[in-house]
């Protein structure tokens, strides 16, 4: 085929950082060959760091605050995500496929009231147990609604794809118990316990056998084209885990494979808000707005109060436990590819939603605090092309990935108005210089009692971001500064640099959405 297939893997709130190819103490030997196969790039971020937005970014190459999504709870325009990279490919002759957590519309809605969507919790009846799309542009998908157990999965008529497989056999009760079970040893860190629902039953294993259940199809198809007058049909395949996304709950046995102390701690982990621009206090100690039942969501998910460090070895042990899954559904994923003869003309990308502060600063989770344990992520690419062991430091985003499939197939992706393909730097052309990359995110009270409207913008060495509406802001020289210690945003020997990253951040296009999308439920 002229045109190689694509599969992206996605994981959910994966540090940049955690992968044993970046000298952290976590196993993951799949991830680690395939960085070493291909390209891995070191400063790639997010265009948002919550979950609805980065998604809906990276399917349409565009920025959040002009597809209308810049903040959970506010569902992406079908239209427009027909325009992406999923409904682009499927009308040039791709098979598409969208595996596992999508969260390209909300799950909860305010007063419950359904949305029509088939993601919306109250509205997930209304699709029969053999709908398998079409969704967001993908011709087929298999969903799951959720994936973070802090709700377990929804009985039927409810839920989707996994969760009706999930319950199918009648030991959803059972499951759910053994869920719920702490497996020693037993820990009082914030949201975390060694489960006893065996990985057999688990998400990411569910993921993963839906995967290498589409690659044997496909590579059934491929091989039997050359009997028929058609050509092969390349597919497109989006493969996300919602792991390892808070509740940290990994079942055994990988709940057990990194021991607490020898897990590696933040250099830096106390709170010293005395030193950050007005809004981390602000976000960490305001009351949430939204409903009282929102309020609690926000307060007991969204939040975690300041753990010690034994309670942060716990958390840490778990986190690299899920990746640990995840790394291995990966390499399930990629022997798959290799058995059917289709890893050779396939491109592979690896990367996550946004990250996890895990400790930074003596924050947990996620947060308006654009540190790098948020904001950087994982992008390894392997496929036709893309020589071996690159390590490339330009500064990208995930937002890039439209226009780079879109390059690969030989198909211009509508949407993708800020979306750069990556493949001029994957395979060593002649690529215009890029400097900076870039996120955005407006948010209102509901998640943490303030609305703002920040801005980032990261190049190779240093980063800035600024609150828009009170001209506050943060810089940090990351060269002399990796912790991101010292703010240098009111620092008169850094007035240069300043200048020269706020002409970087202002340069964004002037195609902002109006009005803007109303949130259907909260962020």
């Amino acid at each position: 085929m002229d045109r190689p297939n694509i599969l992206l893997i996605m994981s959910d709130q994966h540090r940049g950082d955690c992968f044993g190819f970046e000298g952290r103490r976590v196993s993951t030997p799949h991830l680690d060959l395939l960085a070493s196969q291909g390209a891995r790039f070191s400063a790639c971020i997010t265009p948002n760091v919550v979950c609805m937005p980065a998604r809906s970014a990276v399917l349409t190459g565009m920025l959040p605050m002009t597809n209308g999504v810049h903040d959970n709870g506010i569902d992406l325009d079908e239209a427009l995500a027909d325009k992406g990279f999923a409904g682009s490919l499927s009308k040039a002759g791709y098979d598409t496929r969208f595996i596992g957590k999508a969260h390209f519309s909300s799950n909860h809605s305010y007063g419950n009231k359904p949305t029509g969507r088939c993601e919306n919790i109250p509205s997930s009846h209304l699709f029969a147990d053999d709908w398998q799309g079409p969704y967001m542009g993908f011709e087929n998908v298999e969903l799951m609604q959720l994936g973070h157990n802090y709700w377990l999965p929804e009985k039927s008529p409810g839920g989707l794809h996994y969760e009706r497989w999930y319950h199918a056999d009648g030991q959803g009760d059972l499951k759910d118990k053994l869920y719920k079970q702490a497996l020693a040893p037993l820990t009082n860190a914030a949201q975390t316990h060694n489960s006893a629902l065996p990985t057999a039953w688990h998400n990411s294993t569910w993921v993963g056998d839906r995967a290498v259940s589409y690659l044997r199809e496909q590579g059934r198809a491929q091989r039997s084209a050359p009997q028929n007058t058609q050509a092969p049909k390349p597919f497109c395949a989006w493969v996300s885990m919602a792991d390892p996304h808070h509740p940290f709950d990994a079942p055994a046995p990988w709940c057990w494979m990194h021991r607490p102390e020898d897990v590696d701690l933040p250099a830096h982990r106390s709170r010293d808000l005395e030193r950050r621009p007005w809004w981390h206090r602000a976000a960490l100690e305001n009351t949430p707005g939204g409903t009282p039942e929102t309020r609690k969501v926000r307060e007991e998910y969204s939040r975690m109060p300041l753990q010690t460090d034994a309670q942060l070895r716990d958390i840490t042990a778990n986190y690299y436990g899920m990746i640990s899954l995840v790394d291995h559904q990966v390499g399930r994923i990629l022997a798959a590819l290799e058995e059917e003869g289709l890893a050779e003309n396939t491109l592979v990308v690896f990367t996550s939603d946004h990250g996890e502060l895990l400790g930074d600063h003596g924050l947990m989770l996620k947060g308006p605090m654009h540190y790098e344990g948020l904001l950087r992520v994982g992008l390894l690419m392997r496929g036709p092309g893309v020589a071996a062991g690159q390590k490339i430091n330009t500064p990208v985003s995930t937002i890039d990935l439209a226009a780079t499939f879109g390059d690969y197939a030989s198909t211009r992706i509508t949407s993708a108005i800020h979306s750069t393909s990556l493949r001029p730097l994957l395979e060593n052309c002649q690529a215009t210089p890029r400097d900076h990359a870039y996120n955005e995110w407006r948010l209102g009270p509901s998640r943490c009692g303030v609305a703002l409207d920040l801005r980032t913008v990261r190049t190779q060495t240093a980063k800035l971001t600024v609150e828009l509406g009170s001209g506050a802001g943060e810089m940090y020289d990351l060269n002399d500064d990796p912790y991101e210690c010292i703010n240098r945003f009111e620092d008169p020997n850094h007035r240069g640099l300043r200048d020269e990253l706020m002409q970087r951040l202002m340069s964004r296009p002037n195609d902002i959405r109006t009005p803007s999308l109303e949130p259907v439920g909260p962020a």
